[in-house]
């Protein structure tokens, strides 16, 4: 097919058409397809007030009546698109060029309101045109496709490779009574509902040999190696035996400050208190102890 000429609008534009007839402007500013045009202004890359909008629409009319005159007929949706096009780039174009005036009014507010509604159409018009485009481009290759319908022949599915064993039959044996084997119904510890009794003498005779040594502490460094809650707690009990047994005492600087524990009782001799928590403790124990070792104890 022979390349068309040039054609000069009564704008001054050069009008170029390519073989698929889309429809191309050339500019001092630009010079390409129109879609590009809109791409760049939507994208703030051109200025709309550089773009001479009158000649661009004198080189689509040219565009019109050139593909009229070739084919007869002229497409009415690509018309109707630049229309569209056209009237949003002009309302744009038209915002940019006019004063701006003081406080805005409602109606001011309305235009600006369905200027924006007007370019918010055109960017949904080119997001459905792409779409339709990638549309039309997949069910063009699926026309072509054809899936398979029937399942494998006879033929072919004797084909397929046969089962290779790769152990030997008494491991396989070995493997079939380990799983026939039954397993032992599952169980529940209950290790972890008695925790182990914690002697609060012997908590005290560790507090206080600390004491003597250090002759003061705070409360924080007498438990800082405990591995356990209820060590704390033991502790905290053997401080108030040795404090009602006046072998220790308290002192705090401010309120709510730190506690420190002072040391007031002998340097030298056992470190004896009360056996009450103790007593209780053991009772505890041999309340929660197996009722068969309660039995043995008996006997």
């Amino acid at each position: 097919m022979a390349e068309q000429p040039d054609r000069i609008t009564p704008g001054g534009v050069i009008t170029r058409r390519s073989p698929e007839q889309t429809f191309e402007v050339h500019l001092d500013v630009f010079s390409g397809p129109f879609d590009l045009l809109l791409g760049l202004i939507a994208k703030h890359k051109l200025d709309i007030t550089e773009v001479a909008l009158a000649a661009v629409t004198d080189e689509f009319v040219a565009h019109i009546r050139a593909q009229q005159a070739a084919d007869s007929d002229w497409d009415l949706g690509q018309a109707t698109e630049f229309l569209l096009i056209a009237a949003t780039l002009l309302d744009l174009k038209a915002s940019r060029l006019l004063p701006q005036r003081g406080p805005e009014d409602d109606e001011d507010l309305a235009l600006i309101e369905a200027r924006d509604l007007l370019f918010a159409r055109l960017l949904q018009y080119r997001a459905f045109k792409d779409i339709a485009a990638t549309f039309g481009e997949r069910m063009a290759t699926a026309g072509r496709m054809t899936p398979r319908q029937a399942g494998l022949e006879p033929q072919f599915a004797a084909l397929l490779p046969e089962l290779v064993m790769t152990i030997t039959p008494e491991q396989l044996a070995m493997i079939a009574a380990r799983a026939m084997t039954p397993k032992p119904p599952p169980t529940v510890g209950l290790d972890h509902l008695h925790a182990p009794a914690v002697s609060v003498r012997e908590q005290a005779i560790i507090i206080g040999e600390r004491l003597r040594t250090d002759r003061v502490c705070s409360f924080r460094t007498l438990v800082q190696d405990a591995d356990s809650t209820l060590v704390i707690v033991a502790r905290f009990l053997a401080l108030l035996e040795l404090y009602r047994d006046a072998q220790i005492a308290f002192d705090q600087a401010e309120a709510l400050g730190e506690l420190t524990v002072r040391w007031t009782g002998a340097d030298e001799g056992e470190i004896d208190v009360g056996d009450e928590f103790d007593e209780e403790l053991t009772g505890v124990d041999s309340d929660t102890a197996d009722p068969a070792e309660k039995d043995d104890a008996d006997e």
